[in-house]
């Protein structure tokens, strides 16, 4: 028996429940096909703080370690200071395991209303991929009271940032770094071009602002272009102003976008909105190691313990992750199954976000019997 190890944090909110529902549908994906799921469960999150007052402990990332892969429900709490939980946990689980690609899907799912006209029968299916570890996400800069003068540091797998940055304006002032480096950039760019040769696509989209702001996506421009040209792919560029007014015109003629950190957080957000909301819009951290699955949506504290969350996002984003591992055939029948379960649902089993009635555990156990179902070659 093949065992792959799941590090489980429900974190906050509807994580632990959506994150439930995810589990089953991995578990019946993986049922009877000579790999095991084995779920180390983890309880950092709001609660975990403010119980112990520490964000993760000393050997959080030693314990993770020793998983194949992480999957994450939310994190986020009114009662922890916004930044606090997602830095301490998101980010710094991100670097620590140079977790360099961020991939966040958007596609048309049946019966999930759409906000644009005709998109639905036009389709969309696409892909962000958005660099993990640079740009202005890194934490660098400050603030001062008319000066900033301190230490700059940074470790990444790539590299350790050291540096030194003093100003003056003789205002209050503030000061965020955005850093790319050329091997963060080529690698991120190689993994663009092969999900979109995976895809059949012949070029890759890259996000950029290099009029605005050249010397950081200029350089970006310039790096992502060489590598796609050995890459034997064509690259295409668009200021990532103009790709948010042509999404909402026009989504279906988008395909494998490459993004820089900030701008592929933003994009994705709004191509999850084009394509029906953050209920089915699954996210993915991997690097060369350990991965990270979480949904893209937060933890919604004022829908918590009511079974009213849609889990089809965290179900869709244990679908990445089983393919993570090299799971693809449990993968496909996780996307399948949620296909299936669309198209089957009546009106009033849908999820609630989507006009029905239909609660977490409902949706879950649904999915779940899909799997189960297909593989046994059973007839709805």
């Amino acid at each position: 028996m093949n065992v792959k190890t799941i590090a489980q944090i429900g974190g906050d909110g509807i994580g632990p429940e959506v994150v439930k529902q995810g589990r089953k549908a991995a578990d019946a994906a993986m049922a009877g096909s000579g790999t095991e799921l084995r779920w180390r469960e983890f309880p950092w999150g709001a609660g975990h703080y403010r119980s112990t007052g520490e964000i993760l402990p000393e050997n959080a990332v030693e314990e993770l370690s020793h998983c194949d892969s992480i999957y994450l429900g939310a994190i986020g709490d009114p009662s922890v200071k916004p930044g606090v939980l997602e830095r301490g946990i998101l980010l710094t689980l991100r670097f620590a395991f140079d977790m360099y690609v961020n991939l966040r899907p958007a596609r048309a799912f049946p019966k999930v209303p759409i906000p644009i006209e005709g998109a639905a029968e036009k389709g969309i299916d696409l892909l962000v991929v958005r660099e993990n570890t640079e740009d202005l996400y890194m934490g660098l800069g400050g603030t001062g009271d008319g000066e900033i003068d301190q230490i700059i540091e940074a470790k990444r797998g790539l590299y350790n940032l050291t540096g030194h940055v003093s100003m003056s304006t003789g205002h209050r002032m503030a000061l965020q770094m955005g850093i790319a480096t050329e091997p963060a950039v080529r690698r991120i760019t190689a993994t663009a071009c092969g999900y979109a040769r995976g895809r059949g696509e012949r070029s890759i989209l890259l996000a950029t602002k290099a009029n605005a702001m050249p010397h950081l996506y200029g350089f970006w421009e310039e790096i992502a272009a060489d590598e796609a040209k050995g890459q034997g792919m064509a690259m295409e560029t668009m200021n990532v102003d103009a790709m948010c007014y042509h999404a909402v015109r026009r989504p279906w003629e988008f395909g494998t976008i490459l993004c820089p950190n900030l701008f592929g957080d933003i994009v994705s957000d709004l191509f999850a909105g084009i394509t029906g909301g953050l209920g089915v819009a699954a996210g993915g951290n991997q690097g060369d190691g350990i991965g990270m699955f979480e949904p893209i949506h937060g933890s919604a504290p004022d829908i918590a313990g009511t079974d009213s969350a849609n889990p089809l996002a965290a179900i869709l984003s244990a679908s990445l992750m089983l393919r993570s591992l090299g799971e693809g055939k449990g993968a496909t029948a996780i996307e399948r199954a949620v296909e299936t379960f669309l198209n089957e649902s009546d009106q009033d089993r849908l999820p609630k976000e989507m006009g029905g009635q239909a609660g977490t555990e409902e949706i879950g156990d649904s999915v779940a019997s899909i799997i189960e179902r297909d593989r046994e070659g059973k007839q709805p």
